[in-house]
């Protein structure tokens, strides 16, 4: 099993605020997203991507008001989306979260954060269309929509679908073009430092550093305003 990050979580109280937020803060225009029916939310994305991170891109996320999401659909949003604390966060400008990981065997990586008695949630199968063609992932989404940890445990995603022979093959960050703003750090402090540095190695992810605080997740980027460092401080 091997495990990454993927993507930093940025939600939006809307798209159109997302991109003048991206606009101010970094001094670009984010590429092009989707939608999630089944989460009611839609995105923009841009490439945050290092040797270091290959995979690693920015998502700015936000509920659509606009989908009518299907009967089937989980009662609560993904990342806390659909909770009274995060969306008042939110209100005044878009805020980092979270962040996704990569892996190479999702029920393994889930079996491994279980045996720690950390529930993960169950692994959801997911798709966007885009302009090469359609999008498919399967994530972990609990049913109350919690991130756990404050955001610091990450989701994890595993691109394509059973049977893919190159499951990357349509990952986001073939279709972005470079954004001129890259990842150089991703630190997270806790009070429980200690069990998500457990999690992190049960899961196989490396280069995030993890200290004993208050709840943060710090993420440095080099962008074309310089360098500019987000907290979610524990939102």
């Amino acid at each position: 099993m091997k495990t990454q990050i993927d993507h930093l979580v940025i939600v939006a109280k809307t798209l159109d605020q997302g991109v003048q937020w991206c606009d101010d803060t970094f001094g670009i225009a984010p590429g092009p997203g989707g939608e999630h029916v089944q989460f009611g939310t839609h995105n923009r994305l841009f490439k945050i991507a290092t040797p270091a991170n290959p995979l690693a891109y920015l998502e700015i996320i936000a509920v659509d008001e606009g989908i009518a999401r299907p009967s089937t659909a989980l009662r609560k949003r993904w990342f806390d989306m659909d909770d009274d604390a995060l969306r008042a966060a939110v209100e005044v400008q878009p805020h980092l979260v979270h962040f996704v990981a990569s892996t190479t065997d999702i029920q393994a990586g889930r079996a491994a954060l279980r045996a720690l008695s950390i529930e993960r949630g169950p692994v959801v199968q997911a798709s966007r269309h885009s302009r090469r063609g359609l999008l498919q992932w399967e994530i972990t989404v609990r049913e109350d929509g919690q991130r756990l940890f404050d955001g610091a445990l990450p989701t994890l995603i595993q691109w394509g679908k059973a049977g893919d022979t190159d499951p990357l093959r349509l990952h986001p960050r073939n279709t972005l073009p470079r954004s001129g703003v890259s990842l150089q750090t991703l630190t997270v402090t806790h009070p429980s430092a200690d069990k998500l540095q457990l999690a992190y190695e049960a899961i196989g992810l490396t280069g995030v550093a993890i200290h004993f605080g208050p709840a943060n997740i710090t993420a440095t980027l080099q962008s074309p305003r310089g360098v500019v460092e987000l907290s979610s401080h524990g939102v």
